[in-house]
């Protein structure tokens, strides 16, 4: 579904990502993990066309993206759950809502998306009306990624999903993602919380200073113990 190919992206003179190559196949959950400063954000940036590519390729279903416009991303059945969940704090929960299907076959199936995004989140069913600025964190992540699925994407970006959340509602955003992934949507996310993410992912990928330096099943990865130094505390 999803094909990186020796991506190269900079700020400037100075390279963020190196040589990544990355597969995602169709109905999978991968993660990518890594350290603060690995490039992770940038990733999935240039992957939602946030970001362009110095060089390398993106391929998508098939169609070479790499030099797409941004708002063609969207249309091209990709959406992104940005860092910070980057919330209309002002607006209500139904109007952020209602901004994820502005597209024309989106905005033509918006009454059954919304009654699917508040199957997944039912907390919001009760904060509709009020401003997003409002909820907890937690709560702005559900409308973060319930915003993501009104587009009905074929692929799903997710940056840091549970960045500033407490233990038990992390447990409760993965087990969300993983009903999102078994409803049939393709997943990518990068995540810090490293025992989390692989938990629920199918694959992982190890970023590492803008390059990948290991990939393979979570279990595999795990058992290294370079892994677990670095990233496991143990």
């Amino acid at each position: 579904m999803l094909e990186v190919r020796d991506l190269q992206v900079a700020y400037g003179a100075a390279p963020a990502l190196w040589g990544v190559t990355l597969e995602l196949r169709p109905g999978e959950l991968l993660c990518v993990v890594g350290p603060n400063g690995a490039g992770k954000t940038t990733l999935i940036n240039t992957l939602a066309g946030i970001l362009r590519a110095r060089a390398g390729r993106i391929v998508f279903d098939g169609q070479d993206i790499t030099a797409l416009a941004a708002h063609r991303f969207c249309t091209a059945g990709i959406a992104i759950v940005p860092e910070g969940r980057r919330l209309f704090t002002g607006m209500s929960v139904l109007e952020n809502l209602e901004l994820g299907s502005y597209l024309p076959l989106a905005k033509s199936q918006r009454k059954e998306s919304l009654a699917s995004v508040l199957e997944l989140f039912p907390a919001l069913q009760e904060k509709l009306a009020s401003p997003a600025g409002e909820l907890s964190g937690g709560q702005q992540q559900m409308v973060a990624i319930a915003r993501a699925l009104m587009a009905r994407p074929k692929l799903l970006l997710l940056d840091e999903p549970s960045l500033g959340l407490s233990p038990r509602i992390v447990h409760d955003m993965f087990a969300a993602i993983r009903r999102i992934n078994a409803a049939g949507v393709s997943v990518l996310m990068v995540e810090q919380n490293v025992a989390m993410a692989m938990q629920v992912s199918s694959r992982a990928y190890v970023l590492e200073e803008g390059s990948i330096v290991a990939e393979g099943l979570p279990g595999e990865l795990l058992e290294r113990p370079e892994i677990q130094r670095a990233y496991l505390g143990v």
